[in-house]
């Protein structure tokens, strides 16, 4: 396919023909051909790879240009942006079957509901006709296995929990938005707990803790920390009460979840799509960004040292990352740079996914190697003040304008450039992207049903465990001293008997008795709990 030198368009396609003497061939006069030849040569893998789609020239995709990245390259990290509506749900969709048919284990947060398709065959129609026919990809129907997920049991699919005591006092301090003296208090009150061997399973238990140490006993146990004003305690244990009075107390709790199961297989060889449902994400931004984040600061501290693989253990695409990012502490931004950064050395590939790289920061996407870009748009000053700063974080391309560039690309493409089997990024390509296999629909409520009914790990996780913490424990014990010698009270129901245990706890935190169990179990338990990453339980 030979295209003569000629003077481009530049109403349809964004070229830039300055900068020859950058042009890999010694020509006068850069041409199309030279693009297409330096796209077939920069992503050629002589390994397994993830095929994206085909390169576009003056309108048309360019077949033999196939543009793709090598699986080696998928645990270098990466980034799916654009505006609403330019497709990245199917990008990921596209990726993640394709990761799944090479044996990777997939992790994807669904918003919409749009990736449950995965898990069922596409529907040929003549749109994935044409596009399959433009990009030269053998399509056929197929759909992958998946295993569907939701936080707590709030949605369709196996509960996902943590207790408190593993979630730990950044992540907390994050979702409850507290400012950094709460957050550090409230790493106070996690250090207590700790070093007490009292394990904090849900909300009620952290309750419990602070007014413990806010009352005149408790006072004492936390001097020597720093000590805890009330006014500070009083602030915390109110937008732990909201937390709860939204709902969210059901994500916490156990059993909890083990992040290694994200790491599945299934018995044909093929990686487990985890697909974790979350419906209501407006409603919760912080707690599900953040709860994202908790499992993978789980994950690096769950996987041993695995060096440079030839595809990863597991691949993490991260949505709605904004939210993530959003009014982020510095303290905490260091936490996201430093797990990004060292998980891939444990094999986990991590991508985020968000409409603006500006979205991410620049410590982050600095970690980055694959860079999949829809669409910008530019209606706004801060819109275009966005589009010069992406444009401007792209390599140098002999081709493109990148400004124009970005605003061009239409539905279902994108610019691309990745890391290549040595590790060198890939020339920049405007890609006309593969269709899914699978349906580019949400799953039929039906069958997803009867596969979180099917699943192996309904069991383990399907129901809630309320078990007695230390402080309901001790509750039980003291109690026959707090009540009438021949009185008989029936037993109370299940949320009674909670209610009654809580407040029973309560009256007995500030008794002698407590102080000096606390003293004892922090001298016999309080060494076993340590924290690493985000302060999450080291295991």
């Amino acid at each position: 396919m030979n295209h003569p030198p000629t003077s481009v368009d530049r109403s349809r396609t964004p070229y830039r023909l300055a900068y020859r003497d950058q042009v890999p061939k010694k020509s006068e006069t850069a041409t199309p051909q030279d693009l297409i030849d330096l796209v077939r040569t920069g992503y050629a893998c002589q390994g397994p790879a993830l095929e994206l789609g085909a390169l576009v020239i003056d309108g048309k995709a360019v077949p033999e240009a196939g543009v793709r990245i090598p699986l080696r390259a998928m645990n270098r990290h990466g980034l799916v942006a654009g505006a609403t509506g330019t497709g990245k749900t199917k990008t990921l969709q596209l990726m993640a079957e394709q990761l799944s048919a090479a044996g990777v284990p997939v992790f994807v947060a669904d918003m919409k509901g749009d990736l449950s398709g995965i898990a069922v065959p596409g529907q040929p129609n003549d749109k994935i006709t044409a596009r399959a026919t433009e990009v030269g990809q053998p399509w056929t129907p197929a759909a992958g296995p998946v295993e569907f997920y939701s936080l707590g049991g709030k949605g369709t699919g196996v509960p996902i929990r943590a207790t408190i005591t593993s979630f730990g006092p950044i992540l907390l301090a994050k979702v409850l938005d507290l400012g950094d003296v709460q957050a550090s208090s409230l790493g106070l009150v996690f250090h207590f707990a700790d070093k007490a061997g009292l394990p904090l399973l849900d909300l009620k238990d952290l309750r419990a803790v602070i007014t413990y140490l806010t009352s005149d006993d408790g006072k004492a146990s936390l001097a020597e920390l720093g000590g805890l004003s009330k006014a500070t305690a009083g602030v915390i244990l109110r937008e732990l009460v909201t937390f709860a009075d939204s709902g969210a107390d059901i994500f916490f709790g156990e059993p909890e979840f083990d992040t290694t199961e994200l790491l599945r297989t299934s018995p044909d060889g093929h990686g487990i799509v985890s697909c974790l449902e979350l419906p209501d994400v407006a409603t919760q931004p912080r707690l599900f960004s953040t709860f994202l984040m908790w499992l993978l600061a789980d994950l690096y501290e769950a996987l041993p040292e695995a060096g440079d693989l030839d595809k990863p253990k597991l691949c993490f695409f991260f949505d709605e990352a904004h939210l993530l990012f959003a009014d982020a502490s510095t303290d905490f931004l260091e936490q996201i740079t430093q797990t990004v950064r060292l998980i891939r050395s444990k094999g986990v590939g991590v991508f985020f996914v968000t409409q603006s790289p500006t979205d991410v920061p620049a410590e982050v996407l600095a970690q980055l190697g694959s860079r999949v870009q829809h669409a910008l748009r530019a209606f706004t000053p801060q819109d275009a003040k966005a589009l010069k700063a992406t444009a401007s974080t792209y390599p140098e391309s002999p081709f493109y304008e990148m400004t124009e560039l970005l605003t061009s690309v239409g539905t279902g493409e994108a610019v691309v450039t990745v890391l290549d089997e040595k590790g060198v990024p890939t020339p920049v390509a405007w890609t006309r992207l593969r269709a899914p296999q699978s349906l580019m629909a949400p799953c039929p409520p039906a069958q997803m049903q009867a596969a979180v009914a099917a699943s192996p790990l309904q069991p383990k996780y399907g129901q809630a465990i309320d078990r007695e913490s230390a402080y309901e424990k001790l509750a039980a014990k003291l109690a026959p001293a707090h009540a009438a010698p021949t009185a008989e009270v029936p037993a109370p129901s299940a949320p009674q008997a909670r209610q009654q245990g809580l407040g029973v706890a309560q009256k007995v935190l500030g008794s002698p008795a407590f102080t000096s169990f606390l003293r004892s179990a922090g001298t016999v338990i309080g060494r076993e709990i340590t924290r690493s990453l985000f302060g999450t339980r080291r295991r």
